[in-house]
């Protein structure tokens, strides 16, 4: 009788601790979330951030917070992530750096991108273009080759930071043409935009979520493409293969991460309100706007997604030798 009467006990006492759980996830959300964004304010990822962000509020029926939260090729922000507790509360950008390059770069991680991290799903990808100011002399992808080898070490390139998209994009060029190019990293997109359209810089890569409006206005130029096929935005810039440079696609990815150990539910409903925001008038609208593509699916998808991209990136950056710590 004694062991029967502990076993209900036990079994309420259990009950009791998983129902206001599974009440909080049904009722999932009743609060703000926060959505982390691992760079600078202004730069494409924030943008992009923002854009959808707005949408999903509509949706949630609760406001979605942008914290920016920039440093160390998105460690920081991760970490805040990986670290937070996994109610769907906290959520935020990862990118290549995160999920493609950062393994490859750091000796040692506090974080697993495949073990402490929750996919919930991919928002976009978009090319990443060759632009130099509208002064330099180079007016082709192949004066700039020239131009460079002519001049070894005496060009440099900025980039939003140390193992970014952009800077890795530029060393994987420099290894396919034989250039050598000094890196000038900067903390996000936007101030390094801004030094290439004042001069102090001569050029870099640029993503398009941030770069299509300064190139369509002239501040910038652009040389070449590292998409596929042309942009229908930019349908006079060569792609880098059709301008001498095979096997160079490069673009930036964006999708939303959480917590590790976030509940069933939370995850499909936050892919769910994602893949809404994506498929509106409002979203698709600025993506196109800014030559992005969108890539909306489910959490499983866009974790392999990101894993090929692993894979794809790891023998490249190997191969350039670059270490973050």
């Amino acid at each position: 009788m004694q062991r029967r009467t502990l076993l209900t006990s036990l079994a309420a006492l259990a009950g009791s601790s998983i129902a206001p759980f599974a009440r909080a996830q049904a009722d999932y959300p009743n609060q703000v979330v926060r959505w982390i964004v691992p760079y600078p304010a202004g730069g494409g990822t924030d943008v992009l951030a923002r854009t959808v962000a707005e949408a999903m509020r509509a949706t949630l029926g609760q406001q979605v917070v942008i914290d920016n939260r920039p440093g160390a090729s998105t460690n920081i922000g991760a970490q805040i992530v990986a670290t937070a507790r996994p109610d769907g509360y906290t959520i935020m950008s990862a990118d290549n750096a995160l999920l493609a390059f950062n393994e490859h770069l750091f000796g040692k991680l506090a974080f697993s991108p495949e073990k402490d991290f929750s996919y919930i799903g991919g928002i976009s990808r978009f090319p990443l273009a060759l632009v130099v100011n509208p002064g330099f002399e180079a007016q082709t992808l192949k004066d700039f080759i020239a131009y460079a080898k002519a001049n070894p070490g005496k060009l440099n390139y900025a980039s939003p930071g140390n193992g970014s998209p952009h800077h890795l994009a530029m060393e994987m060029f420099k290894a396919r043409t034989g250039t050598f190019i000094t890196h000038i990293p900067y903390r996000g997109a936007a101030p390094a935009m801004q030094d290439v359209m004042g001069g102090q810089v001569p050029c870099m890569f640029l993503d398009l979520a941030a770069g299509l409006p300064v190139i369509q206005s002239g501040k910038v130029r652009a040389l070449a493409i590292g998409s596929a096929q042309r942009a229908s935005q930019l349908p006079g810039v060569p792609t880098l293969a059709e301008a001498g440079v095979a096997n160079s696609e490069v673009f930036a990815f964006q999708g939303i991460l959480g917590p590790a150990g976030l509940p069933a539910p939370v995850v499909s409903r936050l892919n769910g309100d994602l893949n809404k925001a994506l498929a509106s008038a409002a979203v698709q609208k600025r993506m196109a706007d800014f030559g992005m593509e969108a890539l909306p699916g489910t959490p499983e998808q866009f974790r392999q997604f990101a894993r090929s991209e692993a894979l794809r990136w790891g023998p490249i950056i190997k191969a350039t030798g670059i270490k973050l710590d």
